[in-house]
């Protein structure tokens, strides 16, 4: 039994105790219960306090309630005792049998194992990274790729229609600076003050050079274009090769500029003008942003004419929007923090309810220490670490899981030596070796001719139950991480399902020892261990780390 199973058998006994007059809920009786595994051993499966939270409305004490309840639960099939704890905690032990079913389900579901409709029917936009296509990605975009490709996986894997998008910063004057480095370089000449330097843009020279003969010849104007031009399209391809290489993927590549020579800007202006919601001082147009809670009103066109970035970011909401996204997460950088308000303000501007189709995600800072050294940066100076080295240095599981396990808002310094190495103080490592180890026992299962079978009412001992009701968590913590934008959950239970499979194995035998006759029960605990390289395996694919099965 699963604790959506048993969230909706105590559905159920408030259903039948409401019908019967037995109790009175005027709100109604709630569609989901959160059910638990207890901390302490001996208080059951599993435990719920819905008698302490719905008591009051019921016009009763908790324990009153909970002794109703538990009246009613027992007699529920898959229960086999319900204890009322404290002030009106319900303790639940479930049935043998029924707790050993979890393994078959588990198999028979297979890939989506884990996977609910929590969210489904929501239309959500997640934009991530967002680099200016003016060099390679770098250390400071390597968290987002990473998190920003997990909050996709996992809202998916929660029944929400998702679309991971990368919005290029294509517009600006960067652009021009850009393409003036790469002339300088090709011609040989000192890189512009406010251009890139950098071993990139002579490689960039030489590669707009070659895809197009005789580029450096054009007239000044007329090159500065093309060299642009040239220079974003081979930059862009390869950071979307880089992407590639670290198993991140996007739905959407948007161009701001396409924004803006499609007319949306204007639109955008003009539909803030009547709602009444921007005015003009200093021969700037301003969005009264303070109404909605912001620290300043925001500039949207300078004094001199020039469209503001913001003015570009409130038409990019409200495109999103109009293609039909419900709701559209950020993920930002640690110096973006400002945006927060500014960005809540903007949609509460354009008539919308922030707190319903808005959430912007703040990442604090990644340093790499290698040698004891910490791993520096600079994209100006051209000595900045790319993502695709880091790859190379790390490897791509070791650092995404690395990353992925930890809150966005909290500042890391990992360690290239202890995120690579093979031992059991290294969460990746002992993950994935959990997932080679239980491949190996299922391969010398097959090469025994030993099946796997259920016979749930065979699994009763102690650390069966510990994994089986690890294994029916699953779909809860997925749950969790969706609504909450969360992946490090998912790695945090890999963790201790881990764990918690080592500690079964060390104590129930899977396969017949020498001459043994294999019989039901093996076969029984060889479902559980093929139930728990699903799990293994689903969680794993959620942070886009793989499962191997050797190691």
């Amino acid at each position: 039994m699963t604790p959506a199973q048993l969230s909706t058998a105590i559905v159920g006994a408030l259903s039948s105790l409401v019908d019967e007059g037995a109790i009175a809920l005027p709100d109604g009786v709630p569609a989901e219960v959160t059910v638990e595994r207890p901390r302490q051993k001996g208080h059951g499966d599993y435990a719920t306090n819905v008698a302490m939270q719905l008591a009051k409305k019921a016009g009763t004490n908790p324990r009153a309630f909970a002794e109703l309840l538990a009246g009613r639960l027992t007699d529920a099939e898959g229960i086999g005792e319900v204890e009322v704890a404290g002030p009106g905690f319900l303790n639940i032990t479930v049935e043998a049998g029924s707790q050993g079913k979890v393994a078959a389900d588990v198999v028979a579901a297979g890939a989506t194992y884990g996977h609910t409709r929590t969210l489904a029917g929501q239309k959500i936009n997640v934009e991530f990274i967002s680099a200016n296509p003016t060099g390679p990605l770098h250390l400071g975009h390597t968290r987002w790729a990473v998190l920003g490709d997990a909050i996709g996986r996992v809202l998916s894997a929660a029944g929400a229609e998702v679309t991971r998008e990368f919005y290029i910063n294509d517009r600006g004057v960067q652009m021009n600076h850009f393409a003036a480095s790469i002339i300088a370089a090709s011609l040989g000449q000192p890189k512009p003050e406010d251009g890139y330097a950098g071993a990139y843009v002579d490689d960039l020279a030489q590669q707009v050079g070659e895809a197009s003969p005789g580029i450096f010849d054009l007239p000044a104007d007329e090159r500065l274009a093309a060299v642009r031009a040239k220079g974003y399209e081979i930059q862009l391809a390869e950071q979307q090769e880089q992407l590639a290489g670290f198993n991140t993927h996007f739905d959407v590549w948007f161009s701001e500029l396409s924004l803006h020579d499609s007319g949306s800007v204007p639109e955008t202006l003009q539909r803030l003008k009547d709602l009444g919601h921007v005015y003009e001082e200093g021969g700037a147009l301003w969005m009264r942003t303070t109404d909605f809670g912001d620290d300043k009103d925001r500039v949207l066109i300078k004094s001199d004419g020039e469209l503001t970035y913001f003015a570009s970011d409130t038409a990019y909401y409200l495109n999103k929007r109009e293609r039909g996204f419900d709701h559209c997460i950020y993920l930002l950088g640690a110096d973006h923090h400002g945006y927060v308000g500014r960005l809540r303000a903007m949609a509460a501007c354009v008539g919308d309810d922030p707190d319903k189709t808005l959430n912007v995600l703040i990442g604090q800072l990644v340093k790499i220490v290698k040698d004891g050294e910490e791993l520096k940066m600079s994209k100006r100076k051209g000595t900045f670490i790319t993502l695709e080295e880091l790859a190379e240095e790390v490897g791509v599981d070791a650092l995404r899981y690395s990353l992925v396990r930890y809150p966005a808002d909290t500042p890391l310094a990992l360690d290239v030596e202890e995120i690579t190495k093979q031992s059991s103080d290294n969460p990746v490592f002992t993950v994935q070796y959990a997932h080679a180890r239980v491949s190996s026992l299922l391969r010398n299962a097959a090469d025994l001719g030993l099946a796997a079978e259920s016979h749930p009412e065979l699994l009763t001992h102690e650390k069966e139950g510990e994994l089986l009701r690890a294994l029916a968590e699953f779909p809860r913590v997925v749950a969790s991480a969706a609504e909450l934008r969360e992946p490090h959950r998912v790695a945090r239970y890999l963790e201790e399902l881990a764990g918690t499979y080592h500690r079964f194995y060390d104590s129930c035998r899977v396969l017949p020892m020498g001459d043994e006759e294999p019989n039901a029960l093996h076969r029984a605990r060889l479902l559980l261990v093929a139930a728990t390289r699903t799990v293994l395996a689903n969680g794993l694919d959620l942070l886009g780390v793989s499962a191997p099965e050797r190691m």
